[in-house]
């Protein structure tokens, strides 16, 4: 786990994906994608074994529970589309109604699935928390960044002045490479975070510094030491 500041707010990314805001007592998560193979499928896609909700639920509860999180916020596309949020299989559904009841939870809309329960954006602390980066300060997910590492390609938590963009935390889900001349305009100078077996803060250009940059301070809680 790597913890950092991010506007004078301290919060920990999580190999997972997951953000841990601990002030808030928070979980944050972008991009479920829940029913993505059911989707496809109906579509006439590609046919994906059913399996990635149940699987992306059972990490989530996994989170939730080692944080101690009591609210859970998720920054929108939580569902593949608006159909799926009734095509979800029985146990997926159930998955997700236990969480619902054992956590205070807040639902920011997507692209995906804009006629979902929820709101466009909601501010806690001074930051903004929504789909698609805006106006920052603000804390967002949609590109589903990813970038290389040692010949891998891991989806990363990116970090500058006024955006914090999460990855994708949902199974079958691509990705935007953090060079990307999107990313690089919201970004284009921080560091990006790693996920996987254990998280890795590197920086985004040679301008970063891992210790300073942009934005705030950060710490390497585990895993090792941060590259200098």
């Amino acid at each position: 786990m790597t913890s950092f500041t991010f506007h004078s707010q301290t919060f920990t990314a999580l190999p997972t994906g997951a953000l841990h805001w601990p002030t808030q007592n928070a979980l944050l998560v972008a991009d479920l994608h829940l029913g993505k193979s059911e989707r496809m499928a109906r579509r006439g896609g590609a046919l994906l074994p059913p399996y990635e909700s149940q699987a992306t639920l059972a990490r989530l509860a996994q989170d939730l529970h080692a944080t101690a999180a009591t609210q859970l916020i998720a920054l929108g596309d939580t569902f593949d589309d608006d159909a799926a949020q009734t095509a979800l299989d029985p146990m997926a559904r159930t998955a997700l109604d236990q969480i619902t009841t054992r956590h205070e939870c807040h639902w920011v809309t997507g692209n995906h699935d804009p006629n979902a329960p929820g709101q466009a954006s909601l501010t806690i602390g001074g930051l903004t928390l929504r789909h698609i980066a805006g106006n920052g300060p603000d804390i967002s997910g949609h590109y589903h960044p990813k970038i290389t590492l040692a010949g891998r390609r891991l989806p990363a938590f990116l970090l500058g002045t006024d955006h914090l963009i999460l990855p994708a935390y949902g199974a079958y889900t691509g990705g935007l490479d953090a060079d990307h001349p999107a990313l690089a305009t919201l970004i284009p100078d921080g560091c990006a975070i790693t996920t996987g077996k254990r998280t890795r803060m590197v920086p985004l250009s040679r301008g970063s510094s891992l210790h300073k940059y942009p934005g705030g301070r950060a710490r390497q809680r585990s895993g090792g030491k941060a590259p200098q």
